[in-house]
């Protein structure tokens, strides 16, 4: 990973145009060629990005980074106050929470509560970025990742939407879509997933579970 401190504005061009004034902020560059510039007021969201794949162009005073839609981000530097790169080797992947881990486990169990016909592939398909949850098949027998939260946002379907990219890359599995699964999705992962052609499935832990609940309801 490289890390770039620097005084830099920044432009982005593509679906939509966005523009960061000059400010001292962090660029990291990942092995994997995806760029996110930071500013040192939040701890989980970038100030913009750019996802794999993509290159990098560097030439004096200014980064071209474009993806394969053409798009691209454009970095402009006053000046570089630093400049280091690390191996930081393979990830072991971020380590689940019991109900969020048993969920996983059920889903694999029970693939048809994802969509009918769906069957399992394997679980935690290990990529270059990381581990998949899911691999199945639909009905078709087209490939589909899942991935599997308790409670759904945004990062989970960035997540996602990094692993597809990378597996849509792979003659063996491609064409391949996308399921995001939890109990609970926020509206705005929601939105986010349909504009990115990912299907939203909520999944109840309980019935997966065999759980029959007694009380009364109105519905």
């Amino acid at each position: 990973m490289r890390l770039v401190i620097a005084r830099c504005s920044v432009d982005y061009v593509g679906r939509l145009t966005a523009h960061l004034p000059l400010a001292t902020r962090l660029l990291m560059v990942k092995a994997d060629g995806s760029i996110s510039i930071h500013a040192d007021d939040r701890a989980y969201k970038p100030l913009n990005w750019m996802s794999p794949p993509c290159r990098l162009e560097e030439a004096p005073g200014v980064w071209r980074v474009v993806n394969k839609a053409g798009e691209e981000l454009r970095i402009t530097l006053e000046e570089i106050l630093h400049d280091t790169s690390h191996e930081l080797g393979v990830d072991p992947g971020l380590r689940k929470d019991g109900v969020e881990a048993h969920l996983q486990e059920l889903l694999a169990a029970t693939p048809s509560a994802l969509g009918v016909g769906f069957t399992l592939v394997r679980r935690e398909h290990m990529t270059a970025i990381g581990p998949v949850d899911l691999l199945c098949r639909d009905a078709t027998g087209a490939h589909v990742a899942v991935e599997v939260k308790r409670r759904g946002d945004i990062d989970g379907v960035e997540q996602l939407t990094r692993y597809l990219e990378l597996l849509g890359r792979d003659p063996l599995i491609a064409p391949i879509t996308g399921v995001f699964a939890a109990q609970e999705i926020k509206p705005q992962a929601r939105v986010l997933a349909t504009d990115r052609g990912i299907r939203c499935v909520v999944v109840d832990y309980d019935a997966l579970r065999g759980i029959v609940r007694d009380e009364l309801t109105l519905f």
